[in-house]
């Protein structure tokens, strides 16, 4: 199995005292914005259609190791998020749940471990504990931004709501999903939008939606072809789908692409007309007219924005009852309603950000190398482009395999 540079481990359970998160394989020398980190959990607690304990939770990380001096050392990091509501379960009794809900892990981790109350199972599987994976992704994200990559996120659609994105431009699209409660940037799905939502919860019922996060500025040459647990969209691929509730993905606009001939789904590779790159730098670039493969071919970025989309589920905890069996007896009956939120989607946003950032800073980090921020930025701007010079093709006949 690949061995990466980054990893991580979170830990905690929904009403438990708290979160913690260890982040391992930092550079030394990275300048660390805890400021920057709270925005983003406070990011994830806003959004149209979330539950009741957005509003009793407020998310603060608390770095305990790994930074001195307000910059990291090359060691471990390590972060808590205390969850204010476990006060209300401290010392109590809490009944026993023993009807598993349809779509949840209530009923599979069971089976896997044996519980005798259900309670385990929601417990760790609650999305609560990806307020510590968003702490993990803004760090890397801070990391990323020293090369100059962006990492953005918005909505596209919301049940059968679609937004209209495409003439949007990249810079415009974060300002205006940022402006909206659903966070999409097109005005006139986010009204739609949020309409379906206002609906959806008075029909006391949950909504599903997708989600886009485009990594802009990335430098072509990460991943690789080689094997497969080392091509980029499969570790993207993993990272994206354990998020809870996420059962879909694609780069660009993958199931459209697998409606078209071949000569339709594929980006030209064609001289730039200035000679030069998107950036106004070097000579003899060649580009893409279109970005189909969203940014990603044979396992390695391509230097175009990387293109997520990933299709968020209708949560399963809904108000109205789903049928399901009492495990303690064997009987049919209701399900049993636990505080949950109507629509997700919008909050998922920094979510699929962070673990989109995690991987491509694990990545840059495996291309470049270096223990420290200094080594990695030498090496930064020695790393080959998509340009005639930086590629040794010299058109020399080859024996491959002598005899």
């Amino acid at each position: 199995m690949f061995t990466t540079r980054l990893r991580f481990l979170t830990a905690g359970e929904s009403h438990g005292p708290e979160l913690t998160a260890i982040l391992e394989g930092l550079p030394a020398g990275l300048r660390l914005d805890v400021d920057a980190i709270n925005h983003e959990l406070l990011r994830r607690q806003q959004g149209y259609g979330a539950g009741p304990r957005m509003k009793m939770e407020r998310d603060q990380a608390q770095i305990l190791s790994g930074v001195m001096a307000g910059e990291t050392i090359g060691a471990p990091l390590a972060m808590r998020i205390a969850n204010l509501n476990h006060e209300k379960w401290l010392g109590q009794a809490i009944d026993p749940f023993t009807a598993p809900r349809p779509g949840h892990a209530d009923l599979t981790a069971a089976i896997k471990y044996g519980y005798r109350d259900l309670r385990p199972s929601l417990e760790r599987a609650s999305a609560r504990e990806t307020a510590a994976r968003v702490a993990v992704g803004a760090v890397c994200k801070q990391l990323l931004a020293e090369f100059g990559v962006q990492i953005i996120g918005y909505v596209r659609s919301i049940g059968e709501v679609q937004a209209d994105i495409e003439k949007i431009p990249f810079e415009n699209r974060v300002a205006q999903a940022e402006a909206s409660a659903v966070r999409c940037p097109d005005p006139a799905a986010s009204e739609a939008m949020r309409a379906r939502i206002r609906e959806i919860m008075q029909q006391r019922d949950t909504l599903g939606g997708v989600i886009e996060v485009v990594a802009l500025n990335l430098p072509p040459g990460l991943g690789s072809h080689v094997h497969w647990d080392r091509k980029l969209e499969a570790r993207l691929g993993a990272a994206v789908l354990g998020v809870q509730a996420i059962k879909g993905i694609e780069f660009g606009p993958a199931f459209e692409n697998a409606c078209l001939p071949g000569t339709q789904a594929h980006d030209a590779i064609i001289p730039s007309p200035t000679g030069r790159g998107a950036g106004g730098e070097g000579n003899n670039f060649f580009i893409r007219p279109s970005n189909r493969a969203g940014g990603i071919e044979g396992g390695i970025s391509n230097g175009q924005p990387l293109t997520i989309r990933a299709a968020m589920k209708p949560i399963a905890t809904t108000l109205t009852p789903q049928q399901t069996v009492d495990l303690a007896d064997g009987q049919p009956r209701p399900t049993q309603y636990e505080r949950s939120d109507f629509c997700p989607v919008p909050r998922a946003v920094p979510i699929i950000e962070a673990v989109t950032a995690f991987i491509l800073a694990d990545a840059l980090l495996e291309k470049l190398g270096g223990d420290s921020l200094a080594e990695m930025s030498a090496r930064f701007e020695s790393l080959r482009q998509a340009r005639l010079e930086d590629l040794p093709v010299d058109n020399t006949p080859q024996i491959w395999w002598p005899e």
